[in-house]
């Protein structure tokens, strides 16, 4: 959340941040600032009635001390008219504050100045790419994920969509051991990294969900329990976010660097009509997660560090990558600062094979006090001044389905097995390839051998 003080100061740069955002003109931000106005006219105007209330008090008083009883009853009925006139306009003064801070709930964040200005995806700025100078040799026919999990009896979506519903599924055998691999290397690198492990609770309240920027904007997007004011975790950003809210942490307790592996549940599954088949855009996912807390002062080396943990994993699973510097326009709602990571595979969109593709693996933001704001995080610089709001920090490390994609994909034989990359064999027990297993149920009588 914005600060009032910043919008009353800033007001044309918040106007921009908008427009940059495709997001409007900044209308809402005259309407805001109007509110504001009235608000702090009422506010001095209550100060005014509160002390004016308190001279007569003070003169009833006086009056009633020195028997003039007449004189102490008007300034008495005048003192209760002066506490009806209070009373009412703190009402609508609350009416406004509430207003107000609704408004700023729904003002986006403002990105940073090293922020490149554009409208959509295709206005990011790609700052590396790693991983592309020693390809493996694929086969002349790569198999979609969605179509090799089939044949591996390892991806089940269709079981999946008959217990659930479309967006979830089943992972079998293989596939199962491959993610419970991932989630353990990822927790091992990001352990090293000095991140401390967390297990947080799954259902967030809209608290929470307002906290980090969630709500109001993306309540639709969220799973809610019935009769509950709790929410499915649509990821470990929330819980672990929330964990200092309303505390104050003190300057040498940064930077914190906390992990947590959790389920993710989401509604918005996507561009209609993009990535529909296989796993890259589903309802239910698995994701380790890293969360930051750190000084103002540092955050933005603090950002750069992050990506650098989280791209560890994808150096030693050997999958080729790149880091691209997301535009104004392709900004989450809450983010200063926001370094996508995205994973390569060889089969390309639309089902073209060979020509490779981009998958969002990770996004690495910087929030600076917008969360801290809106949740309360505050820490104090020296134990004798006050306390600041300090700067967030997450990133993904990383999102499972789409490295499960992207290693079926790209270490896939011409035999039909999948390579296991090296550094997850001691996690699975020294297998070296996915081989798969024969289906189950009537369902599989007559489809043949698998290849």
């Amino acid at each position: 959340m914005l600060a009032r003080q910043y919008l009353r100061e800033n007001s044309e740069i918040v106007k921009e941040a908008i427009k940059n955002r495709n997001m409007g003109e900044g209308e809402v931000v005259v309407k805001l600032l109007q509110i504001d106005e009235k608000w702090r006219v009422m506010k001095a105007q209550c100060d005014d009635l509160r002390h004016e209330r308190n001279k007569v008090s003070t003169l009833i008083g006086n009056l009633k001390s020195k028997g003039e009883n007449e004189a102490a009853e008007k300034a008495i009925a005048q003192s209760s008219g002066l506490k009806v006139e209070l009373e009412k306009l703190e009402e609508n003064a609350k009416a406004l504050e509430e207003e107000l801070k609704k408004g700023l709930l729904e003002l986006p964040n403002v990105p940073h100045e090293s922020v490149p200005t554009g409208m959509d995806e295709s206005d990011n700025v790609e700052i590396r790419r790693v991983g592309f100078e020693n390809l493996r040799e694929f086969p002349e026919d790569i198999v979609p994920h969605y179509d090799l999990g089939v044949r591996l009896d390892i991806i089940d979506e269709m079981r999946g969509a008959k217990t659930t519903g479309s967006g979830f599924y089943f992972l079998k055998g293989e596939g199962a051991r491959l993610e419970h691999a991932l989630i353990s290397l990822m927790l091992d690198i990001h352990r090293e990294q000095g991140y401390i492990e967390l297990i947080p609770p799954i259902p967030v309240s809209s608290a929470s969900m307002t906290g980090t920027g969630q709500f109001p904007k993306f309540v639709n997007d969220a799973y809610k329990i019935e009769g509950e004011d709790l929410w499915l975790c649509p990821t470990a950003e929330v819980p672990v976010t929330n964990m200092y809210s309303e505390e104050i942490l003190l300057d040498e307790d940064l930077p914190i660097k906390h992990q947590a592996y959790t389920p993710n549940f989401r509604r918005e599954a996507g561009e209609h009509g993009t990535e529909t088949r296989g796993i890259v855009r589903v309802h239910q996912f698995n994701k380790v997660e890293l969360v930051n807390f750190t000084r103002p002062d540092s955050s933005y080396e603090q950002l750069e560090l992050l990506v650098n943990d989280a791209e560890e994993v994808l150096k030693k699973l050997q999958l080729p990558y790149r880091v691209i510097s997301l535009c104004t326009g392709d900004l989450t709602f809450s983010s200063a600062k926001t370094y996508d990571i995205e994973i390569w595979t060889p089969i390309g969109n639309n089902e073209e094979k060979n020509d490779g593709r981009w998958l969002e693996v990770s996004s690495a933001s910087n929030f600076e006090d917008f969360q801290a704001r809106r949740a309360g995080l505050r820490y104090r610089p020296k134990r004798h001044e006050s306390a600041d709001y300090i700067h967030t920090l997450n990133a993904s490390g990383l999102a499972l389905p789409r490295v499960m994609v992207a290693i079926l994909e790209y270490y896939q034989n011409a035999d039909g097995t999948v390579e296991i990359p090296q550094v997850l064999r001691p996690y699975m027990g020294g297998l070296e390839r996915i081989e798969g297993s024969d289906p189950i149920g009537e369902s599989a009588v007559g489809a043949g051998l698998r290849n």
